[in-house]
């Protein structure tokens, strides 16, 4: 038979039949080959080929993505809930000896300085007995006097509860419009905005903040106290009166 009268699926049954002949024999050669070689060649010979199976056989691992969870943002809720929390905690009534008596003043404690600030209009006396939101009474002594403010401190063996720091805010870091809380007598929280900052003081919308009682931002930082005349005192009175220098 000539082979140009073989159809075209008679030639690709030959082609395969001729290629699968010349591997076999391809493969019968190289293994008479190896027989042959010295062994050093047979053992590189057979480590390419178990480094080959093995770079085939080795799964590619997908690389590990670590998502970190953004950190979550108070809502309006959570901030006035932490920031009347803080105002109730350092908010102290003043008394002359006991608590049996009429208190003389409200006043707004000061963790970090160990002192207690207010602006009461009424005069104070040199030893008083301050009561603090959980229910402890210490006593303390007129420290220093200015500019309406009056500062009591305690003796260094005293101690003290624990509350939030008061963080004073700086007049000039007030914004117009800026959300503030407070107490009323009876520790009612009310909530307001600053209306304006001037030389006079801090006016807001409050109604009913007591003489000498803290007012708070939404952090609880202290932004100033009430006072008799109903316009907030800055904090910045309050730490120029705390670090003059006593005569």
């Amino acid at each position: 038979m000539d082979i140009e009268d073989l159809t075209k699926t008679q030639l690709l049954l030959l082609t395969i039949l001729v290629n699968f002949i010349l591997s076999i024999a391809t493969g019968v050669l190289v293994i008479s080959m190896l027989d042959q070689s010295p062994a050093p060649i047979t053992q590189t010979v057979q480590q390419i080929v178990d480094h080959t199976i093995e770079t085939i056989s080795t799964p590619i691992s997908s690389p590990i993505v670590i998502t970190k969870p953004s950190p979550t943002t108070p809502t309006q809720e959570q901030q006035l809930t932490a920031a009347v929390a803080a105002d109730n905690a350092r908010t102290v009534l003043i008394y002359k000896n006991s608590t049996s008596t009429p208190a003389l003043a409200y006043g707004v404690y000061l963790p970090k300085s160990r002192a207690v600030a207010t602006s009461a209009s009424a005069p104070l006396p040199k030893e008083a007995l301050i009561a603090f939101a959980d229910g402890s009474t210490v006593e303390a002594s007129l420290s220093k006097q200015g500019t309406g403010i009056t500062i009591y401190g305690f003796a260094d063996a005293a101690i003290l509860p624990t509350a939030p720091a008061a963080n004073p805010v700086a007049a000039a870091d007030l914004k117009q419009g800026q959300t503030i809380v407070a107490l009323t007598k009876d520790r009612a929280a009310i909530i307001g905005i600053i209306s304006k900052v001037d030389a006079t003081g801090i006016t807001t919308n409050l109604a009913g903040v007591p003489a000498g009682a803290g007012v708070v931002d939404l952090s609880g930082n202290v932004i100033g106290i009430g006072s008799p005349s109903g316009i907030l005192l800055p904090t910045d009175r309050i730490m120029a009166v705390l670090e003059s220098v006593s005569p």
